[in-house]
């Protein structure tokens, strides 16, 4: 299963709940992506763990990286997309930059990125 939407849709929130429900290994997109400090992995790195990640039976992953789609939609049996209100999302993403700036909370433990 992958949940696709725009930044702020809930796309991270949904797609853990929905493994946690189903009982499925639950992986984020960003979190595959994004090395210690911001730095961006190269396609011939992200691109074998999506196929890594999606050869497995079953699996809910967040995200959409439009260039990993033939990757990761060969084995997707379903695909979620959320469509939230413009209005909704931008709240969302504006309290989320907010709460980060703030807390300076680590966003995936082990990175530095905050």
């Amino acid at each position: 299963m992958n949940v696709v939407g725009t930044s702020g849709s809930g796309k991270s929130t949904f797609a853990r709940e929905m493994a946690g429900l189903l009982d499925l290994p639950y992986y984020e997109m960003d979190r595959l992506f994004w090395k210690p400090d911001w730095e961006e992995s190269p396609d011939d790195e992200f691109f074998p763990v999506v196929h890594e990640v999606t050869s497995q039976d079953r699996w809910v992953l967040d995200g959409n990286y439009a260039r990993t789609t033939p990757v990761k939609w060969r084995r997707a049996q379903v695909v979620i997309w959320l469509d939230l209100p413009f209005a909704q999302t931008v709240y969302r993403v504006a309290r989320r930059a907010v709460h980060r700036s703030v807390s300076r909370t680590e966003i995936w433990p082990g990175t530095g990125n905050r």
